[in-house]
């Protein structure tokens, strides 16, 4: 097992396209072709993650937060974060981090929050623009099938719960084969009509070069004639936050009690209660507090957060409940959610989840 496989799942899963620009996902140390002897998964990088995962026979640590973050001018120790990279490098450590992407996918992060709160019907709270783009090509009838399944196998054609999504129409596609080129049908210098199959078909953005990749590879033509358009369409499966429902309902007393028994907070902040029962509930792992406005017209009774300002609270104004349960606590089950995805590709592999809890936020009680 080399580790550019492991890295290939996780990145199948939530591609780096998808993170925010100030992130910094992806391989941070070590090198993507040495053997894989183990996996550590974490939500954070730490001396005691490194000392674990040496102790564990774990060549590769995957992390939600980069251990890089911000640019580094020198590797001198003279911080915790430098000790950690000279830690991790001389003990021939990989790290890779998957971090803002891992939050936008629909199935990702915010998801196993709602899992671990039992919401039904979940949708992105935030869903992203401009994600989404069109491709449009011609190709000749006998041969339409062959594209379209090169097209739907790279990854086009994805809308909502449909697969192998497109629209087609009959035409006549008319060209001359100059010299030297060598037509799959017509004649050299013989005007030639074709009766072609227009094809269209949409795809995420961050799949284009694999998309137009097959589409060149399955195309019979010599020449493959085709367009992109970028859509204005919100990508559904994509963007921050989440929202569900709970079944039954449980009161604001009751779900904030389960909160504090099911993340291990030892302190919940939240805004005034209003004695209603809660049954919308909306979500963001970490620091979440942008999308208060989000939750609010999404019509939750509740969002659960953290890192949330003392004016951020005022603006609940009774229409909502903000709960703000710790960036630790939210983000916790990450380390899992990565295990669950890495032992349902490879089952047998050494595929361990952290013991160290790397929370640097005590509470006094």
């Amino acid at each position: 097992m080399k580790i550019k496989e492991i890295i290939q799942c996780l990145e199948e899963f939530a591609a780096p396209e998808l993170q925010e620009d100030y992130d910094n996902s992806g391989m941070l140390t070590g090198n993507a072709l040495w053997d894989c002897t183990g996996v550590l998964c974490t939500l954070d990088v730490t001396k005691e993650i490194i000392e674990e995962a040496i102790a564990k026979k774990c060549n590769l640590i995957v992390a939600h937060h980069p251990v890089i973050f911000k640019e580094l001018k020198s590797l001198t120790g003279i911080n915790d974060t430098e000790k950690i990279l000279i830690q991790a490098i001389k003990s021939n450590m990989a790290i890779y981090a998957a971090h803002t992407n891992m939050d936008n996918v629909a199935s990702g992060v915010n998801a196993k929050i709602a899992e671990k709160l039992g919401l039904r019907d979940l949708k992105i709270l935030d869903p992203k623009p401009k994600l989404l783009r069109k491709l449009i090509t011609f190709a000749p009838k006998n041969k339409a099938d062959q594209v379209r399944k090169a097209l739907f196998d790279a990854g086009a054609g994805h809308i909502g719960k449909y697969a192998e999504c497109s629209f087609n129409s009959e035409g006549i596609g008319t060209f001359t084969a100059e010299a030297g080129a060598d037509p799959y049908v017509g004649k050299v210098g013989k005007k030639h009509l074709e009766k072609e199959i227009k094809i269209e078909i949409v795809y995420p953005a961050y799949l284009e070069r694999q998309i137009v990749k097959a589409l060149v590879a399955h195309h019979p033509y010599e020449e493959v004639a085709y367009d992109l358009f970028t859509m204005n369409n919100i990508h559904f499966g994509i963007g921050a936050g989440i929202i569900g429902t709970l079944d039954p309902p449980l009161s604001e007393q009751a779900l904030l009690h389960k909160l504090k028994t099911s993340f291990g907070t030892g302190v919940i902040k939240h805004s005034a209660l209003s004695g209603d029962n809660i049954k919308k509930v909306a979500l963001c792992g970490g620091s979440g507090s942008f999308l208060i406005d989000k939750a609010i017209n999404a019509g939750a009774d509740i969002f659960v957060t953290s890192e949330v300002k003392y004016h951020e609270f005022f603006m609940a104004q009774r229409k909502i409940v903000i709960a703000d349960i710790g960036h630790y606590e939210t983000e916790q089950y990450t380390a899992e959610l990565f295990q669950d995805i890495l032992l349902k590709k490879f089952p047998t592999f050494a595929v361990l989840k952290t013991e160290v809890n790397t929370n640097p936020i005590k509470y006094f009680t």
